[in-house]
């Protein structure tokens, strides 16, 4: 009875599991060259190669993408105490942008470790400068705490655009500013690994964000660090952002519609639903990468495209939801459905 209990309990993380591997065996057979099962047992060279240069880094990087970038909305969340930040709408992204500009700019024959470097300081910069802006100016609406965040994402990528115009580096930056997966290969996404020891400590660091996400006062009373728990989730999810922008370029809303869509379900503890956001974060970046592929096959549209398609609605939706029904949970297990 026990061991039925247990199921109960993880059934959802158990579903969400069973879907990311079936579809992720099926993706990597999903492509313009064609890979099959018979000929890689059979020890084709040809389909190895593709298989272990192209499909196989696009498949990790793509699971790393979608884990990232929920965790790192689920922190930005959970800190702010605001289910509108994300990445995205904390202006991290824009701030990285801005970082491999820089480096093309100043280090024109830099690598993509070195690339990487000052795109990890200034998401870093550019999210604790948010962060400490809306904490200065208490806003009563929490929508007004995302359009704060777009504002001045806004202002930081019309910074970098007309660095970019005026310096000639609009091409060379273009592949950072639309994610896609097209470009993965094996030798040139390895950054995004990063993603999974920062996500490892953000989950030993759960009841510490938390804790820290209850108010400041509320943290001191319970002898946690408030300033050195913020800024080590902030730390953290700004250097996932920043690992996903140089490999992948910017893919929006992830952060923002993955934690919430889970929260709904799940509550608000971060411990409770880190794992559950994980995996639909990877599920739903995998799906839309395999829409990307298969809408117009054989050409492909970029992942940027179908999550920006999918993200402005669910978006709405979720403001919507959030203004009429606040922060309530939807129960699955309610006679008569609605919201609990």
């Amino acid at each position: 009875m026990e061991g039925v209990d247990i199921i109960k309990k993880h059934m959802t993380t158990i579903v969400l599991l069973v879907l990311l591997l079936a579809l992720s065996v099926w993706s990597l057979f999903v492509g313009v060259l064609d890979v099959n099962l018979p000929e890689l047992f059979q020890g084709n060279g040809e389909h190895w190669e593709v298989f272990l240069i192209s499909r196989l880094p696009r498949l990790l990087a793509i699971l790393c993408t979608g884990i990232g970038m929920s965790v790192a909305g689920l922190i930005m969340q959970q800190l702010c105490m605001n289910k509108f930040v994300s990445p995205t709408t904390g202006a991290t992204i824009s701030s990285a942008q801005f970082g491999i500009l820089l480096a093309l700019l100043f280090l024109p024959n830099s690598t993509l470790w070195g690339r990487a470097v000052f795109s990890f300081v200034f998401a870093v910069l550019g999210t604790w400068i948010f962060v400490w802006f809306i904490q200065r100016v208490q806003f009563k609406d929490v929508v007004m705490v995302p359009l704060v965040g777009i504002m001045f994402g806004n202002v930081i990528g019309g910074i970098t655009n007309y660095l970019a115009y005026k310096y000639e580096m609009t091409q060379a930056l273009s592949t950072w500013l639309v994610g896609h997966f097209s470009m993965v290969l094996r030798g040139r996404y390895e950054i995004v690994w990063l993603t999974v020891p920062l996500v490892v400590l953000a989950f030993l660091f759960a009841n510490h964000f938390n804790i820290v996400g209850m108010g400041k006062d509320f943290s001191q009373n319970l002898g946690v660090p408030y300033n050195f728990v913020l800024f080590l989730g902030l730390t953290i999810a700004a250097m996932i952002t920043a690992s996903v922008v140089v490999v992948v370029g910017s893919i929006s809303y992830i952060g923002l519609i993955v934690p919430n869509l889970v929260a709904m379900f799940k509550g608000d503890k971060i411990r409770g639903t880190l794992i559950d956001t994980a995996l639909f974060g990877a599920l739903f970046v995998l799906v839309c990468d395999m829409v990307g592929r298969m809408v117009i096959f054989p050409y492909e549209l970029p992942i940027e495209l179908i999550v920006g398609i999918i993200g402005s609605v669910l978006f709405v939706a979720l403001l919507l939801y959030r203004l009429r029904h606040g922060r309530k949970a939807i129960r699955l297990n309610r006679k008569e459905g609605g919201v609990a």
